[in-house]
């Protein structure tokens, strides 16, 4: 039994939270509202998040960060990557508590992965960060529905305790050391799923989401060579199996932003009116300058970013993509 702080309470967070209490571990669940707090506490539900679904009596909910997170030893990081660093800079990580990043995102103007962005603002080493990633979408793990996921650290030892932090008979988590890669893979995934979205919304089948994916991996490891992470990665639950997961189902947010705006909606207008954060939208730009400085080719990713901000439209994406020169599947 460990003592959990789960920072976020959004559907992810909540998700992990109940994860966590299944296993019989200490959980407290950070809740920014007030009435939030109280609903979790006193009626077990959250009202945002799966208001149908009953959370575990001893998951536990408190507004101020620092009691949420007094005597944890792991901290639980469910806040978006665009205002992880924001967020962290006003928190105190209690000592020797290692930090598990939720987060599936490249910061915009640094460049950086969710684990350097803790590691900068911190001062913790990596050996005390992990992140965990995969095919993990929310709404199937709240139900406790059969999920596998990847921890990955630097220090195999932390990815080891983490592993068997949330190892639940539903959940199971697998170990690797290739930070880079699950970090890349997990964000750059959610770039192809708007691209797999805008081409199911526009009425196209099976063809082309099927190519969309598989060039879109083809573009993911180029990327993650170049920074150095294991192309291996990218063929495991880091790479495919995120990618997959996010590209098929209903329940992602980045494949149903997409929908939409293949419908013909704006960014602003699909933005508006939900509270679910789509983290492909302003990850895209971030990934873009990373292909950039690497010299890396990735037309989809910069097809999605020519649609998010506005110079083209979801139907000249598929045309501007068919319409490159020909050339060998490998190279």
């Amino acid at each position: 039994m460990s003592t959990v702080a789960v920072m976020g309470s959004g559907s992810w967070g909540t998700a992990m939270a109940l994860t966590l209490s299944d296993n019989d571990h200490r959980v407290t669940i950070r809740a920014r509202r007030a009435e939030v707090c109280d609903k979790i506490n006193n009626d077990h539900r959250n009202p945002d998040y799966f208001a149908d679904l009953e959370l575990p009596v001893t998951l536990r909910a408190e507004r101020d960060p620092q009691t949420a997170m007094q005597d944890a030893e792991f901290v639980v990081l469910a806040v978006p990557s665009q205002s992880l660093r924001e967020t962290l800079s006003e928190w105190r990580i209690p000592d020797r508590a290692v930090i598990v990043s939720l987060a599936k995102g490249i910061e915009l103007g640094s460049g950086l992965r969710m684990s350097q962005v803790i590691m900068e603002v911190t001062g913790i080493g990596l050996e005390r960060i992990a992140v965990l990633t995969g095919p993990n979408l929310s709404h199937e793990i709240a139900r406790r529905q059969p999920a596998a996921a990847v921890v990955a650290s630097v220090r195999e030892q932390t990815a080891i305790a983490v592993q068997q932090l949330f190892h639940t008979a539903t959940f199971r988590p697998y170990t690797n050391t290739d930070v880079i890669g699950c970090e890349l893979g997990g964000a750059t995934k959610n770039v192809i799923a708007l691209a797999v979205g805008m081409a199911t919304g526009m009425g196209y089948g099976a063809n082309a989401t099927a190519s969309l994916i598989t060039r879109g991996l083809a573009e993911i490891i180029r990327l993650g060579e170049a920074m150095g992470a294991d192309p291996h990665t990218f063929s495991g639950l880091a790479g495919i199996g995120d990618l997959v997961a996010t590209c098929s189902s209903p329940l992602s947010r980045n494949r149903t932003f997409g929908e939409e705006l293949g419908r013909g909606r704006t960014v602003a207008e699909i933005a508006g009116s939900t509270r679910q954060v789509a983290e492909g939208v302003k990850s895209c730009f971030s990934i873009k300058a990373l292909a950039e400085k690497h010299q890396v080719e990735m037309p989809i990713t910069y097809a999605v970013c020519a649609v998010i901000e506005g110079s083209l439209d979801p139907r000249s994406l598929v045309q501007a993509l068919l319409a490159r020169a020909p050339k060998p599947e490998r190279y």
